[in-house]
């Protein structure tokens, strides 16, 4: 049973270079300097940073009307949990309570993360999740300002289409030296949507 849980904190999402309509969403342990990237769609990406700026949309997303659905029926959110990873995919459960009982539902973590928000409920994951996808950072960094400036671009600016590709086929061509020789670089550039793949490819080749 896994039972070292580790608080996380959103600290920004950034735009794909790679792909046009995905997001890395960047979370960070708390405290501590490793920091977990996990990618999502467009639609999650807009739902978590409109609840981050505190936007509110001329008709509720659907992560409001669960809001409004959980009201009505009396039950809260207590705590997100980034529970799984299974072939570089992440899973996550949503732990409710309401009416002296606490049920856990299967969500993915972009869902589980905008629907938490709206409860103000903390985010947590595992040791052996941030042990295996974690990315840990050389020395903190000041990273409050580069969340501000990605969210007003996500808000302003449409993702760009691009034919650049960082495929799974391309990095498994590369050694095990240079694959970690683009980690760092990418850590490097915070392009955490990279780093993640890169990693990915790491953990299979392990």
């Amino acid at each position: 049973m896994q039972v070292d849980k580790i608080k996380l904190e959103i600290l920004g999402l950034s735009s794909s270079q790679s792909q046009s309509g995905s997001f890395a969403l960047v979370l960070g342990e708390k405290p501590g300097n490793r920091r977990l990237p996990i990618i999502i769609g467009m639609f999650e990406a807009q739902a978590i940073a409109i609840e981050i700026e505190k936007i509110k949309p001329n008709r509720p997303m659907t992560h409001d009307l669960f809001k409004s659905f959980a009201g009505s029926f009396d039950f809260d959110i207590k705590e997100i949990i980034i529970s799984d990873l299974k072939e570089g995919v992440f899973f996550a459960k949503i732990i409710c309570e309401g009416n002296g009982r606490t049920v856990e539902i299967d969500s993915r973590p972009s869902d589980a993360i905008a629907i938490g928000l709206r409860f103000n409920a903390p985010i947590y994951t595992y040791e052996n999740i941030l042990s295996e996808a974690g990315i840990e950072l050389a020395e903190e960094e000041d990273e409050a300002k580069n969340i501000e400036k990605e969210l007003e671009k996500m808000e302003k600016e449409p993702v760009e289409p691009t034919t650049k590709t960082t495929g799974s086929e391309d990095l498994k061509d590369l050694s095990v030296d240079r694959l970690k020789e683009m980690l760092e670089k990418a850590i490097e550039k915070e392009d955490y949507e990279k780093a993640a793949k890169i990693r990915d490819e790491l953990n299979r080749r392990n």
